[in-house]
């Protein structure tokens, strides 16, 4: 660790040198493997490694980026010049810079949520192998899209001009299995899959292949419904995407831009009172937890939705200045980009009901399971999405549906939205069970 820190050291020490305000460099040093297998053969083998160096510097408000292979040593000197040559020939940009050193997190930080098991090939296809044999062992499963397994540990380093050198590490181990059940024009697929960032906490692969047969067979036969208004309950594998444009919406570049419908909401009540909506970026064993950001900023736990209320953007330092505020702590970049805000682990917070309890008083309601197309505009907060699930008669699951779309307004549907008590901690962006009041539902 202490020769890749020096190492980063150095070569901001040579752009500053070169003629630079200021630096900051990051490098990612990672390893993965990655395997498929499709009726129990093998059909992909991949393991690649990569340790890339990416150098941001400053000369006033000019800013460039510039990336090279950690093991080409010898063309540092020339990265440097390319980044100091290309930051006088870029234009200015009022807003860019390192972190204000109050904010930013000062000397060495030592962080660790990462498995260090060494999972083999071997044992990545025996994972995907199992997945896919207990899929095709459930009744009406006719056909394998094939089973997966992968597996990655990472190691990123940050060093900038301001005194800050920081590391942490990150692992995931993922396994999914897919297949399609019924024959000719009758046929549906689905999936299921689990990952974790230690080995231990994996869901069995024969369990994941399973659910996966399971929701695949559940498909077969769907029927049509009229177009007409309906309560909505969402499957968490979908909820996860209305939270996912909570994230955007509040995002602070799309703010900043003046391209999100909730631009002047700010201090607004947008849910109902007991929605709370959480990014904890220091979860134990969570699969985005960091102790800082791309930029140097210590990580802390936020509500963005408080009691129903919004209370935060989702900000790094740039879209911070343009708006007036201190960063969040949500700078994200790559080796060869400029930091940009985004989430961690993302969630909405579980309510007091069960699924079944939410959906008890349904007379007539859909039950989404799956959503197509790119129907949501942040813009206005229109929503419209083609969907699939089940129809809902009487608080229960009556038969499968598909082809239909859901519409509605996003303002709307967050003021109408109730969770189900049963959040689980799965993708990074996380949701329970929720329910809209009414949508539009768009059929025969």
């Amino acid at each position: 660790m202490t020769d890749h820190l020096n190492f980063l050291g150095d070569i901001i020490g040579k752009a500053i040198a070169k003629g630079a305000s200021a630096a900051d460099a990051i490098l990612v040093d990672s390893v993965s493997q990655d395997v498929s297998v499709r009726y129990g053969k093998l059909e992909k083998l991949e393991r690649s490694a990569s340790a890339d160096v990416g150098l941001r510097v400053f000369i006033g408000k000019k800013q460039s980026v510039v990336s090279s292979s950690y093991s080409n040593l010898t063309e540092i000197n020339e990265v440097v010049d390319r980044a100091v040559a290309m930051a006088k020939a870029s234009p200015d940009d009022p807003y860019c810079g390192l972190a204000d050193k109050n904010d930013s997190l000062i000397g060495e930080h030592k962080h660790h949520n990462a498995d260090d098991s060494d999972i083999g090939e071997e044992k990545l296809q025996e994972w995907a192998k199992k997945a896919e044999d207990a899929a095709q062992a459930v009744k009406g499963v006719t056909k394998s899209e094939g089973g997966d397994a992968h597996a990655s540990r990472s190691k990123i380093y940050l060093v900038n001009s301001n005194g800050l050198a920081g590391e942490y590490d990150q692992s995931s181990f993922s396994v999914s299995a897919s297949v399609i059940a019924g024959e000719g024009t009758g046929m549906e697929r689905d999936y299921d899959y689990s990952s974790a960032v230690f080995y231990k906490d994996m869901i069995s692969p024969d369990i994941i292949g399973r659910k996966a047969g399971e929701r695949a067979v559940r498909r077969l036969n769907p029927r049509k419904v009229k177009t007409q208004q309906v309560p909505v309950v969402f499957d968490p594998r979908v909820a996860r995407g209305i939270v996912g444009y909570v994230a955007s919406a509040i995002n602070g570049a799309t703010v900043a831009r003046g391209t999100s419908f909730l631009k002047s909401k700010m201090g607004q009540q947008i849910f109902k009172g007991s929605i709370n909506i959480i990014d904890d970026p220091s979860r134990p064993r969570a699969l985005r937890s960091r102790p800082f950001d791309a930029e140097g900023i210590a990580t802390r736990n936020i509500h963005f939705i408080e009691g129903g209320y919004l209370k935060n953007w989702i900000m790094d330092c740039r879209s911070a200045r343009q708006l007036g505020l201190h960063s969040t702590g949500h700078a994200v970049r790559g080796v060869s980009s400029v930091p940009s805000p985004s989430i961690s682990n993302f969630y909405l917070a579980s309510g007091s009901v069960t699924p079944q309890q939410l959906m008890a008083d349904i007379k007539q309601g859909f039950y989404v399971t799956e959503t197509m197309g790119m129907g949501v505009n942040l813009v206005t907060g229109d929503y419209s999405q083609g969907a699939s699930g089940f129809w809902i008669e009487n608080g229960q699951i009556a038969y499968p549906v598909s082809e239909v779309t859901i519409a509605g307004h996003l303002s709307e549907m967050f003021m109408e939205l109730t969770p189900a008590n049963d959040l689980e901690f799965k993708y990074g962006v996380d949701s329970p069970t929720i329910r809209v009041g009414q949508m539009t539902l768009a059929g025969q």
